[in-house]
């Protein structure tokens, strides 16, 4: 590897570091100044602050991804944009029985036992 790489790669760990480091303080300072006053909870420490933060980051931000159904829509391609509003449309005209029986046929799914479920949802209903 380049030398320059590795230092970038330091780099950008290091201040990875800073940034947990620094919002971990940050949630901690407005937890102790707010939380015990206002509801009678107990003070924290810093690892539980960044605890927090690793755990508002599972419930409400996800890791990685493209960022929710916004930013697939905004890395798609124009054709695949045309065939995603091409298939709301197709959706939309379905009647009420098209639509079940397109449900009925996407439990088939893939994998050990896809096959029995499809048998199943193609046998005449009793």
């Amino acid at each position: 590897m380049k030398p320059q790489f590795l230092k970038m790669k330091f780099a950008f760990l290091l201040l990875g570091v800073a940034f947990v480091a620094a919002f971990g303080a940050v949630v901690m300072l407005l937890w102790n100044a707010l939380v015990p006053d206002l509801f009678g909870g107990p003070a924290i420490g810093f690892w539980q602050a960044a605890g927090l933060l690793v755990l508002c980051r599972i419930l409400l931000g996800g890791f990685g991804g493209a960022g929710g159904p916004r930013g697939r829509w905004h890395q798609m391609t124009p054709e695949e944009r045309e065939r995603f509003r091409d298939g709301m449309r197709q959706w939309r005209a379905m009647s009420h029985d098209e639509r079940r029986e397109f449900r009925r046929g996407l439990r088939g799914g893939c994998g050990p036992g896809a096959e029995s479920v499809r048998e199943a949802n193609d046998a005449p209903a009793k």
